[in-house]
């Protein structure tokens, strides 16, 4: 009998397994395939935390995988001492399925063990979870979300005391301690939640929470003016059923604007995600709604953000009166371009300032940060890199952070969140519509201006999907054969140089020579081609894929377009044949 066969005649035979979840089970009886799926494995805890679909296993998100992470990060703050557990872990959630119930078990299991819980009392995003962290200095913090995921799929991500998700190292000592707990029912049996609420460790957070945020947020406006001035901007808006709604009007409102327009099929709460595929703001199918909208109505600008509001997504009308929704790198070089040059305009760009992106995201972030005279730092994917790097080099040293990204749409400015926050993203962009309208231009104005002054740039990111444990297995894999022929570099490319990020080393292959990269270990591989141009290959964190990363640049956008047509061509053609 395999590991998966023998969890699962115990999750269907246990009488302390609920009634529904062997229901559940009993009904994939001879299904072998379903049944290896969902038990060959736990479901695994890594930086980003838990993420899986939701249904009965070990290898699926339920009440019981979330106790178990629960439990497991319950017991690594408690070891900490009677400090840790006082000052207390903050509880956010979004508006998937069970989000609410799962948040309230995880706050069970806090007070079980003696720790302080501050749950918010509805849905609030992401970025709130992380500013309620430093708020109210409490240990850590979990966010009960898929993020961007399609409905059938829920998560749990576990935060530091820093605001940020938890770094590699404390990650590993949580999984860890989960990897030990394999008696998942007791879980259930902690304090209820009116024994919780009754040892006075649980708090409820709310408006108190929201007005300080905002407040942080106004703080934050460099050009409010500009909003005044065009306060009647119509600007179309779509939370995609999630956490945004509430705190992405509020500041937009509170700034000055009044023209806001909501696609009220999807401003409420819906776990199912009813009027899109997938709630991803970076996809045009997820826009389609709020587009039209903004056709009807003559809006310039749509504002759109996923059910945990840490993605960002921005559509812009073109020259030609056409709707472009603009990519994660067009997005993030926009906003650094806007916020360094209002600040450096106005005297107020400190001295030695510093903004932050990620290896795979757009490489013109090294020609507009050499034009402001600030520092650029390139850290792994996963926006904790970059919150730490905030940490080290701003609240522990001497320069000052301006804004970080990552061209997954994740946009970060200030101090006091430390997580993507597309709150702060859709005031900043709303912000730099009215600055371009004062001028008689569009933010579809300003990206042409940007790539005449900078380059023009083709970018893309393609996914190859496979599911299951096969699928995971032939990704492993491939990477290995990848790595292992790293030094004869990709056939039909000239590549210049190899950084393997998993081995930290680059290797010149002109010359052979090696040299250490100062990053933690992380399993990616990126090719160094001619001037800027790179492509780069990685296996996603919470997805069952691999990604290949893509830049070309140039004086002209056709030629980069069309040489990046032939490198996707030959590169992804390779990848296939190696997986």
């Amino acid at each position: 009998m395999t590991l998966a066969q023998e969890r699962y005649t115990r999750w269907t035979t246990d009488p302390n397994y609920d009634a529904a979840t062997r229901a559940e089970l009993l009904a994939l009886a001879g299904n072998e395939q379903e049944i290896e799926d969902r038990f060959y494995m736990d479901l695994e805890f890594g930086t980003a935390g838990l993420r899986g679909v939701l249904g009965a296993g070990t290898n699926r998100m339920n009440f019981y995988t979330i106790a178990r992470a629960s439990e497991g990060f319950a017991r690594y703050l408690a070891s900490q001492g009677d400090v840790v557990k006082a000052k207390g872990v903050a509880i956010s959630f979004d508006s998937r399925q069970y989000s609410t119930e799962f948040a309230k078990l995880s706050a069970r299991i806090f007070v079980s063990h003696g720790i302080k819980v501050y749950l918010s009392d509805e849905l609030r995003p992401v970025p709130m979870l992380s500013f309620a962290i430093r708020l109210y200095e409490t240990a850590g913090g979990v966010m009960i979300t898929a993020s961007h995921n399609p409905a059938k799929y829920n998560g749990f991500k576990a935060y530091g005391e820093d605001g940020g998700q938890l770094p590699p190292e404390a990650a590993t000592v949580v999984a860890d301690v989960m990897n030990s707990i394999d008696d998942f029912p007791p879980l259930l049996l902690c304090l209820s939640e009116a024994e919780a609420r009754q040892t006075g460790l649980w708090i409820d957070i709310g408006t108190e929470l929201d007005n300080t945020y905002t407040a942080m947020l106004e703080k934050l406006s460099i050009n409010r003016d500009a909003v005044k001035r065009q306060k009647n901007l119509k600007i179309v808006y779509t939370p995609l059923h999630g956490a945004g709604n509430k705190p992405v009007r509020r500041i937009l409102s509170k700034i000055g604007f009044e023209n806001i327009l909501v696609v009220p099929e999807q401003e409420l709460p819906d776990p199912a995600f009813s009027t899109v595929a997938f709630p991803n703001p970076e996809e045009r199918t997820a826009l389609k709604m709020a587009i039209d909208l903004a056709q009807k109505e003559g809006a310039d600008l749509v504002i759109a953000t996923d059910p945990d509001a840490d993605r960002t997504g921005v559509c812009v009308r073109d020259s030609q009166g056409e709707y472009q929704v603009l990519s994660g790198n067009q997005i993030g070089l926009l906003l650094m371009n806007y916020i360094l040059s209002a600040k450096a305009k106005s005297n107020t760009l400190p001295k030695d300032s510093f903004v932050v992106s990620t290896i795979v995201s757009t490489k013109l972030t090294q020609r507009i940060a050499k034009a402001y005279g600030v520092a650029l730092f390139e850290c792994l994917t996963g926006f904790k890199f970059i919150a730490e790097l905030i940490k080290e080099h701003d609240e522990f040293g001497a320069m000052h952070f301006q804004f970080g990204f990552e061209e997954s749409f994740g946009y970060l400015a200030g101090l006091d969140v430390r997580d993507k926050d597309a709150v702060v993203a859709s005031m900043l962009i709303g912000e730099m519509a009215a600055t371009a309208a004062d001028q008689g231009l569009t933010i579809y104005d300003l990206l042409q201006d940007l790539y005449q002054e900078f380059g023009f740039a083709a970018e893309k990111t393609i996914s190859i999907t496979l599911e299951g444990k096969e699928g995971i297995a032939r990704i492993k894999a491939g990477m290995t054969t990848l790595r292992g022929q790293k030094t004869n570099g990709i056939p039909g490319v000239d590549v210049k140089a190899v950084r393997d990020y998993k081995l930290k080393e680059r290797i010149d292959l002109k010359t052979g020579i090696r040299t250490a990269i100062d990053l933690v270990e992380s399993d990616v591989l990126l090719f160094e081609l001619d001037d800027l141009n790179w492509f780069c290959i990685r296996p996603s964190g919470t997805e069952p894929k691999i990604k290949i990363y893509f830049g070309v640049y140039g004086d002209n956008q056709a030629q980069c377009d069309q040489d990046l047509d032939t490198l996707r061509g030959t590169v992804e053609g390779y990848l296939r044949s190696q997986i």
